[in-house]
């Protein structure tokens, strides 16, 4: 993703930040917020527009380097994201040159390209009952129609990175094996991608599986940049995370208060929470002043929806340690007069 992350946000594939003397140097990569999109799909509400732009604004103001802000699903399919291109409509070009949007069929595409949209996530699934299930068509259907929505892209001037959702298990057929995955990505339909997103959707693997594919995937696509998504339903998302960052992911997904799921994959929880994986990565952009800005949007997030955070740092940031820099300073109360 570093290609379109701005100047002053910007850090190469891996970049390490120095650590106290002796120490291992700290991984990076670029985090994707993507609350408005995975983030939102088993919500029972709607955000307004003004506050969905609100949110954008707010975190890349905050140096929240990409953003995953809607979809071209079908409305009726996906109500929370209805209003996606009425969003797009109120950014900036440079706000859209740092917002991704998912589309799974050239048709999307078009719809996206129209709409000034400039980076878009193709989404297809390893499995071909998840899917079917998902966008109604088996796997090579949705690889067969590849090339035709890079065409439409790159008429645009636009990116399309390419997502492989059931990376690792499906909630139909199990588990899903690791070489049906890295067959996909190396694909030669996917070699004008802009880079391979690898999805635990259902937030079934662990650490070592997630190293190992990412690994494979880095190594076999040295010219992609490898992107993981991550879910927290089995407790390991930030773990996963981290090793999708050793491995060599350049860039990681995650949504504020650990909201998402997938409504066409039964058992799929929230995605991994940003607040956790910005805590755990610490980039160079963050201080405790734009985490404090990134923890309050997503507890008014919750807040709008009505739902629970299940972000341990957002927690961990109200507690009442204030000796921690990281902790969120209580506002002194003011007495009457």
């Amino acid at each position: 993703m570093n290609q379109t992350t701005p100047p002053d946000a910007q850090a190469s594939p891996n970049a390490q930040t120095s650590g106290a003397a002796g120490s291992p140097a700290r991984p990076q990569a670029d985090l994707r917020d993507v609350t408005l999109r995975d983030g939102l799909q088993l919500t029972g509400g709607l955000l307004p527009v003004e506050e969905k732009v609100s949110l954008i604004r707010t975190l890349l103001e905050a140096g929240v380097p990409q953003l995953e802000i809607g979809s071209m699903a079908r409305p009726d399919l996906v109500p929370p994201l209805a209003n996606t291109l009425d969003v797009v409509a109120q950014l900036t070009q440079q706000e859209r040159d740092r917002s991704w949007v998912w589309v799974a069929t050239p048709r999307n595409v078009e719809r996206a390209v129209a709409a000034g949209i400039t980076r878009m996530q193709y989404c297809l699934s390893v499995s071909d009952a998840h899917n079917r299930a998902n966008v109604g068509r088996s796997t090579e259907d949705s690889m067969a129609a590849l090339p035709r929505a890079l065409d439409i892209a790159q008429e645009a001037g636009a990116q399309l990175q390419l997502c492989f959702a059931t990376a690792f298990t499906c909630p139909f057929d199990g588990p899903v094996d690791p070489q049906r995955t890295l067959a996909l990505a190396t694909d030669p339909r996917g070699d004008r991608c802009a880079e391979i997103v690898i999805a635990d959707t259902l937030g079934q693997a662990d650490p070592q599986q997630v190293g190992d594919l990412v690994g494979a995937v880095h190594a076999a696509r040295p010219d992609h940049g490898v992107v993981f998504h991550g879910h927290d339903t089995w407790g390991l998302g930030v773990a996963n995370t981290l090793a999708a960052v050793q491995a060599g992911a350049v860039a990681v997904d995650g949504a504020l208060a650990g909201l998402g799921g997938c409504p066409f994959a039964p058992g799929a929880s929230g995605n991994t929470a940003s607040e956790d994986i910005l805590f755990a990565l610490k980039p160079d952009w963050l201080s405790p002043e734009s985490f404090a800005r990134i923890v309050a949007a997503g507890e008014r997030v919750i807040g709008l929806l009505g739902e629970t955070g299940t972000s341990r740092a957002a927690q961990g940031a109200r507690s009442k340690a204030p000796a921690f820099p990281w902790v969120l300073q209580a506002p002194t109360e003011e007495t009457s007069p």
